[in-house]
């Protein structure tokens, strides 16, 4: 063989097994690529927090205790057994106030609407609350109520119309255009009825004439064209004997996990089975929910049992085996539910009731109003692993205090009657207050306040 043909046999040798190798090595490149990471293009997208400009903070009050059936050629008419005293104030000042016309009441006084004022884009935080004693052959006993916002949706949980019950359902439109209310009623029958609420009206109707039939009736009430405040007004007469009034704020509606604060337990001569009753409801789905009871100052469970709920159905379970003392009561359920608690201090003449509905978190500054009446207190609860400490300051004096509610315990504080408090909180908690006396009982969740901001993520 010639010199050059070796030479091109040997130059073609190492073309080919060079491009074999870079071949092998491409191959090598994309197997490896497939699974190393690939480079991200990713944009993060604009945004920015910023704070709404607020609307004018607004509660509505419920007005005068309404009594029905005194007049015999009327019995359905309804007549005022009293207006109640209010305590108001706001963080900038005591709030503006406009009447509410109640064309349906006889010998009543117009119900109020406080506003606060929005300065320099700050909206102040307010707060109100009516209380009333009554003392009549009809009607006794003592009920109090926080003022409160309206709602396109709520609950009424307390109702009855039981022989000696005389249940009454307001219906408070604010606005300035007219409402049409449908009721809703859930029970052994179902039912619906709707009302028109006049702008700037309250409007009542007989819980009997909506849920005649049920022995445990729960009502949904929806709202169009504008919210409406719906309160629940109980009455109770035992035999001959008045036993007591109450005024219950509508819930705002089902939870999976509903919590109520501040559940009095007491001593009875009579059917104690009847002293504190937990009612249930789960609208639209069977269900079942655990009910765990804990004495207030201890995380401890002292009484536990599980709820079987039929869809639309009511259920309740007595608590009157507990010992004369102050609760917490946990629900948890595996559909949303509404709930709440009926407490009564006797029996018959002297006696009187209140029902106690579920305690939204609070994590932002609130503002309570304490109206005048027995022995208020007020019922904390913190279920968060670390302890919460919590400053309730007396917006007229400006004097504060610091209770410390340890983590998946709850505390009691007493307070001063007539007053408006700041409460500030370190870590979220549920509040309740409740005021109790020689023929006085009267309890209510604490809710956040109108005209509290929060901030919002704005993406463009």
């Amino acid at each position: 063989m010639s010199r050059t043909r070796v030479f091109r046999v040997v130059a073609t040798g190492a073309r080919v097994a060079v491009g074999a190798a870079v071949a092998i090595a491409c191959v090598a490149g994309v197997v490896t690529a497939i699974h190393a990471p690939w480079p991200e293009v990713a944009h993060e997208p604009a945004q920015v927090e910023v704070t709404p400009l607020p609307g004018a903070p607004m509660l509505v009050c419920n007005g005068d205790f309404r009594a029905i059936g005194r007049d015999s050629s009327d019995p359905l008419s309804m007549r005022s057994a009293g207006s109640p005293s209010v305590t108001v104030d706001g963080t900038g000042g005591a709030p503006a106030s406009a009447p509410i016309a109640v064309p349906d009441l006889i010998g009543g006084a117009e119900v109020d609407r406080f506003t606060g004022k929005v300065v320099d884009r700050s909206a102040p935080l307010i707060a109100a609350t009516e209380s009333i004693s009554v003392s009549a052959t009809d009607l006794a006993g003592f009920a109090a109520l926080p003022c409160g916002e309206s709602r396109l949706e709520s609950w009424l949980v307390g109702g009855s119309v039981a022989t000696g019950t005389k249940d009454i359902v307001t219906l408070t439109n604010a606005a300035a255009v007219t409402s049409t209310v449908t009721l809703s009623t859930y029970g052994d029958s179902r039912s619906n009825r709707t009302v028109i609420v006049p702008a700037m009206t309250q409007v009542a109707l007989p819980l009997s004439s909506i849920a005649a039939g049920n022995t445990t009736p729960v009502v949904e009430v929806t709202a169009e064209g504008a919210p409406v405040r719906a309160v629940l007004q109980s009455s109770f007469v035992r035999t001959l004997d008045p036993a007591g009034i109450d005024l219950q704020e509508a819930v705002a509606g089902p939870q999976r996990h509903p919590v109520i604060v501040g559940v009095q337990s007491f001593d009875g001569d009579g059917d104690n089975a009847d002293m504190t009753v937990l009612r249930l409801l789960s609208a639209g789905e069977d269900g079942r929910a655990v009910v765990a009871v804990r004495a207030v100052g201890s995380p401890e469970v002292v009484e536990e049992f599980t709820v079987d709920l039929s869809a639309d159905t009511p259920a309740e379970a007595s608590l009157s085996a507990l010992a004369p003392g102050s609760y917490s009561v946990s629900i948890d359920a595996d559909t949303p539910v509404v709930a709440g608690v009926r407490q009564q201090n006797g029996f018959g003449k002297g006696a009187d009731f209140s029902w106690m509905t579920p305690a939204p978190e609070i994590g932002t500054d609130a503002l309570f109003a304490v109206p005048n009446g027995p022995q208020p207190a007020l019922y904390l609860i913190n279920e968060d692993g670390a302890d919460a400490t919590v400053t309730l300051e007396n917006l007229g004096s400006g004097n504060s205090r610091e209770v410390v509610v340890p983590a998946g315990s709850s505390v009691a504080a007493t307070l001063n009657g007539d007053t408006v408090y700041r409460l500030s909180t370190s870590d979220a908690v549920r509040a309740a207050m409740s005021m109790s006396g020689a023929g006085a009982l009267a309890t209510w969740p604490l809710q956040p306040s109108a005209g509290a901001e929060k901030s919002i993520t704005v993406y463009p």
